[in-house]
């Protein structure tokens, strides 16, 4: 079995669904869908690719209070190992704003330690031990990028809402061969893609929400991909994330480019569909069906 490790990122977020945004107005909204759940995009990540049969260790951040423990047995899942360290400031908490076209607006309620206290030379075996590292843009997990080059493990990470300037990803995109990042804030998205393959990046990929996503290779492949329309929006929250996980198994299975970023779509897709961070049927077995239904059966 091959071995992922994700580093950074596990909330407790609650969830506000509306039929719309609301406007920057004084207003009182008397009706809306509201649930909590575990959050944020290592517990996203760590999710689904543990439910895709790959074992997975997740590094995160939680209080000694409440909302830990309901983190803690969320990850109580097969495949999936929870390491964490105890956070004196608590666990950080988010509010997601939610409307039906699954845009979001995020609040982050408290925030976790800037620099938390933590070991390094407990990291060291789970790096060694793992066959790629997924950075989260946390903090802390810069601190983990001279011992990933140490014992040359493929880092990846995502940038989310990147604009292409912010000082704060440079150590990312200096560390990452594999970059994952949105559309949201870069219009000339591929003219940055461009310059980061030219930097000697394996792979980057750019999501567009409803518009699918672009993919381009250091090879020089260049490949653009539409969404499902089957699956029916729910929530979005944790797409992106179900995204790169589909993506990172078939990678790790030796799938060309076009499959990959099928199965990324797919893993997205069956995400939106829940109002959960990873469908809770997923599967290597239900991922290859739903992609030979709705791909062929190309490898």
């Amino acid at each position: 079995m091959q071995k992922v490790l994700v580093v950074g990122g596990a909330t407790f977020d609650a969830l506000i669904h509306l039929p719309v945004l609301p406007g920057p107005l004084p207003q009182t909204i008397h009706s809306c869908g509201f649930h909590e759940t575990v959050g944020s995009t290592g517990a996203g990540k760590a999710l689904n690719l543990s439910r895709l049969g790959l074992e997975t260790t997740l590094h995160a951040l939680i209080g000694a209070d409440d909302y830990g423990e309901r983190i803690r047995a969320a990850l109580q899942v097969p495949n999936l190992h929870f390491r964490y360290d105890i956070d004196p400031q608590g666990t950080e908490r988010h509010i997601n704003l939610m409307d039906g076209a699954g845009r979001r607006i995020s609040i982050f309620a408290t925030r976790s330690s800037e620099e938390p206290r933590l070991d390094l030379a407990k990291f060291q075996p789970l790096i060694q031990e793992s066959d790629l590292v997924v950075l989260n843009i946390i903090g802390y997990t810069k601190r983990l990028i001279p011992l990933c080059r140490q014992y040359a493990k493929p880092v990846w990470t995502d940038l989310h809402d990147w604009d292409g300037r912010d000082p704060f990803h440079q150590a990312y995109l200096d560390a990452a061969a594999y970059i994952f990042m949105s559309s949201d804030n870069l219009p000339d998205y591929r003219a940055v893609m461009a310059e980061l393959i030219g930097r000697g990046k394996r792979l980057v990929v750019c999501t567009h929400g409803r518009e699918g996503a672009t993919a381009a290779t250091a090879v020089g492949e260049w490949l653009e991909i539409p969404i499902i329309p089957a699956y029916r929006m729910v929530d979005a929250n944790g797409a992106g994330d179900s995204f790169m996980a589909g993506f990172i198994y078939g990678h790790l299975r030796g799938y060309a480019l076009k499959k990959c970023l099928g199965l990324a779509t797919l893993c997205a897709g069956l995400c939106i569909t829940v109002s959960e961070l990873a469908y809770p049927g997923l599967s290597p077995a239900l991922l290859e069906a739903a992609y030979r239904e709705h791909y062929g059966a190309e490898s």
